[in-house]
């Protein structure tokens, strides 16, 4: 019998925030049919394919992750969707090319990612919505993702995929908007629905806020909590500034619209008891955050 991680994260009242993965460009290409735990290496993908795109992982670098539609509506053919993207503070955006075949890949120049700058797809005007349900990696991804993927059909139909592992298996079902790179945690089919109306609507659900992508987790946790102690919804309430770190504490200084400045200071604590992370992994020490300085600059 699996002892679920992410029910176990759910029944300790572990909070999502500060926990979303780095990543400040994507690439996102489909790959209809199962993946295993390594989802590049153990897909149909040729290996030249799948060797191309973990170079341009570590060299680029990018987050890269494979799509497939929700239940598997689309039949294994030739043609691919590629997307391309930034996760910025401030610009983000995603573009997407239509491959005849997934060897064309090969012939992508990638390289103007590093600069964040177009690699000459289509921008895409609406926002994207990925679910990891790469249940190979951890079940819990597959047992609490599968269902927020298809809740999600209804919503806003071709904008979702499911996706390979994007990390945080204890906060499954996981969701990722794109363009912004705004994670949330702790899924299911209906608080999905309402993350997603959320973020149709410039607004973060903060009960579910795991953080922004392109912010060290730090960071991520101090917007997170201000939000929280101010009821700041909207996605551009707040822009960070300037970061200053002293040990275990960051003070981050945020802009807000009018000129004004919001200064946030947290505290990173190590001392949680040890729980599990993943469904197959030992227990770990996971870090949180406290809020101790709030005020207007």
């Amino acid at each position: 019998m699996t002892d679920w991680c992410a029910q176990e994260s759910r029944t300790r009242g572990e909070g999502p925030l500060g926990t979303a993965s780095r990543a400040r460009r994507w690439l996102l290409l489909e790959q209809p049919g199962s993946w295993g735990r390594d989802a590049l290496r153990a897909s149909d993908l040729p290996a030249a394919v799948a060797e191309q795109l973990e170079a341009w992982s570590r060299e680029v670098p990018v987050r890269v992750l494979l799509l497939r539609r929700p239940g598997g509506d689309r039949p294994l053919g030739a043609e691919r969707l590629l997307y391309a993207g930034v996760s910025a503070p401030q610009g983000s955006w995603l573009e997407a090319i239509e491959l005849g075949h997934v060897r064309e890949v090969l012939d992508l120049d990638v390289s103007p990612l590093r600069d964040g700058r177009s690699i000459g797809g289509i921008r895409v005007v609406d926002p994207l919505y990925l679910v990891c349900t790469n249940g190979k990696h951890d079940p819990c991804c597959a047992k609490f993702g599968l269902p927020v993927a298809q809740s999600l059909l209804d919503v806003v139909g071709d904008r979702v995929w499911e996706c390979s592992h994007v990390g945080g298996d204890r906060f499954a079902g996981n969701l990722v908007c794109l363009p912004d790179g705004l994670f949330y945690g702790h899924l299911d089919a209906d608080t999905a629905r309402v993350a997603v109306a959320a973020n149709e609507g410039g607004r973060i659900d903060l009960d579910h806020f795991r953080g922004r992508s392109c912010h060290a987790f730090p960071v991520q946790a101090a917007e997170a909590l201000a939000r929280q102690r101010m009821g700041l919804q909207g996605t551009g309430a707040l822009r960070v500034v300037d970061v200053q770190r002293a040990g275990d504490r960051h003070r981050v200084r945020f802009a807000r619209p009018g000129g004004r400045r919001l200064v946030v200071e947290v505290v990173t604590r190590r001392d949680a008891p040890p729980a599990p992370l993943t469904c197959g992994g030992l227990p770990g020490a996971a870090p949180s955050y406290e809020l101790v300085h709030l005020a207007e600059d």
